[in-house]
């Protein structure tokens, strides 16, 4: 596996472990988890998708670097190809974040 299946791998299972509860007989002070549950749910789910988003920046610019290093001339064509897919991953990352707070 690799290093960024483990961490993913471990994300889930902490997940799982943090967000379980008890569905047996619940009464109307129960209602109460439901919502602390559910901030739970997008709390996790946002540091989820920042850790992706920055993970996928980090390629891209560490990428972009390296192929700049190999063929300086063409820094320019791919500078503005970096900053294109950026915000195109921020983008996504934004509509991400406010499904997950909804």
């Amino acid at each position: 596996m690799s290093k960024l299946s483990k961490i993913l791998a471990a994300c889930f299972a902490l997940a799982m472990v943090l967000v379980s509860t008890t569905a047996f007989a619940q009464d109307g002070a129960a209602a109460a988890g439901a919502t602390s549950t559910a901030l739970k749910l997008g709390s996790l789910g946002a540091g989820l998708i920042i850790i992706g988003a920055s993970l996928g920046i980090g390629r891209i610019g560490g990428s972009a670097v390296e192929s700049m290093a190999r063929q300086p001339e063409t820094a320019g064509q791919v500078q503005t190809a970096m900053i294109i897919a950026a915000a195109l991953i921020e983008g996504a990352t934004f509509f991400a974040l406010i499904v997950c707070m909804l």
